[in-house]
């Protein structure tokens, strides 16, 4: 019985053809747009996820309270060297690092451009693998810094292979930082976003003498030796920081961050983001939907006689309805088949522009099976409920209105 439902509503969608078309289109954009936008949004915390593994469980984190954008951007609250040196002497951390960051003019070849300066330490090695390895870069091309050089630098990976300037750098090119000259000794693999590709890292010495920022730390890394600790040693420190500094919990002037906490901020951030774009798709297939329902009414006008000839020959009203909600069902099902398979293409097109164009892997597109069948049910399920009234409405018509009906 189920069987011939379906040959009744296909056999009408064929039938009216052109309408089936444009109503399927209003579904089809709104899937569309929901697809890309969710897909968009989950392959972002993708990203973000993958950089937190890469990231690993025992490292934590200490910035200033306050500071706006990327460290040393803003505030008025600093962090020294003598703040390093007290988080050195607690117990269970194995290794501790950190940078500055400063804004500069790089000038090669009588082009300028501005971007942020890293300055680490470079006496011992251990601190700038600690470094790297929280960001997970890798030499391109060179050397890492070393204990003792100065007037070197390391440079980001657009410097080499994105047209910054007129010409490529390559390793031993000279380039200046706020008109003082570097050699460059190495290029840095690609991190994946414009904004660290496009920095470069000195010695904390040169650093020091570039921008005249004396003992300031910008951001402090901690490693501990065992991730089981993480949480104990992480409060352990900010115990002492807050004795050393001389403040308490009202007026605490540094922010300890820990993996954990870290992926819970970008969590709310993403989880904005995802429903923002969620609201934004979902009226695009209400009005998908809307027009489903003005298909379905006019169909039953068309279709009073079909109707009334159904009902005298033994037809209910649940078979009148539900060959109605199928045949919307089947046209909300075709617009979300459609909307997933043009919103992959879309999304691997956008996908594309962004690696190529601007150099970064941060938005993909995520080909999550879930989303996939999240975005086919829901085209058929606003099929059904666009189609269900009018079906309703169909199925309570008497037999001799209905074959009355001009």
């Amino acid at each position: 019985m189920i069987e011939d439902y379906f040959k009744i509503a296909i056999k009408s969608l064929k039938e009216r053809k052109t309408r089936s078309f444009l109503t399927v289109l209003g579904i089809f954009l709104g899937i569309l747009t929901i697809f890309v936008l969710l897909s968009l949004s989950l392959g972002l915390r993708d990203f973000v996820n993958e950089q937190f593994e890469m990231l690993g469980s025992d490292k934590f984190f200490i910035q200033p309270k306050g500071q706006a954008g990327a460290p040393g951007t803003g505030g008025a609250v600093e962090l020294t060297l003598d703040d390093v040196n007290v988080i050195e002497k607690v117990d269970g951390i194995d290794d501790v690092s950190y940078f500055a960051v400063g804004n500069a003019k790089i000038e090669f070849k009588e082009e300028s451009r501005y971007y942020f300066v890293i300055g680490m330490p470079t006496e011992d090695a251990e601190k700038i693998n600690l470094i790297f390895e929280s960001t997970g870069i890798g030499i391109d091309e060179g050397r890492m810094l070393k204990k003792g050089d100065s007037k070197k630098i390391l440079i980001g990976y657009n410097y080499r292979y994105k047209n910054l300037y007129e010409e490529p750098l390559r390793v031993r090119n000279k380039i200046e930082l706020n008109d003082v000259e570097f050699e460059v000794v190495g290029i840095l693999e690609a991190v994946g976003n414009p904004g660290d590709d496009q920095q470069v890292y000195i010695s904390m010495e040169d650093f020091k003498e570039l921008f005249d920022s004396d003992d300031r730390v910008d951001y402090i890394m901690i490693q501990v030796k065992s991730e089981d600790e993480l949480k104990e040693i992480s409060e352990e420190v900010e115990k002492k920081l807050m004795k050393y500094r001389d403040v308490d919990e009202k007026t605490v002037d540094f922010t300890v961050l820990t993996p954990e906490e870290l992926l819970e901020i970008f969590d709310d951030v993403l989880n904005g983001i995802t429903g923002f774009l969620f609201i934004i798709a979902f009226i695009s297939a209400v009005v998908g939907g809307i027009g489903i329902a003005n298909t379905m009414y006019t169909s039953i006008l068309e279709r009073k006689k079909d109707i009334g000839t159904m009902k005298a020959i033994g037809a209910k009203n649940s078979d009148i309805l539900l060959i109605f909600v199928i045949e919307s069902g089947i046209l909300g099902l075709i617009g979300g088949i459609l909307g997933v398979v043009v919103g992959i293409g879309v999304g691997k097109i956008i996908e594309y522009i962004i690696t190529i164009y601007l150099g970064s892997n941060l938005l993909r597109a995520s080909l999550n099976p879930i989303l996939i069948l999240a975005c086919l049910g829901f085209g058929f399920i606003v099929g059904i409920i666009s189609g269900f009234f009018p079906s309703y409405q169909a199925s309570k018509l008497r037999p001799v209105d209905a074959l009355r009906y001009e």
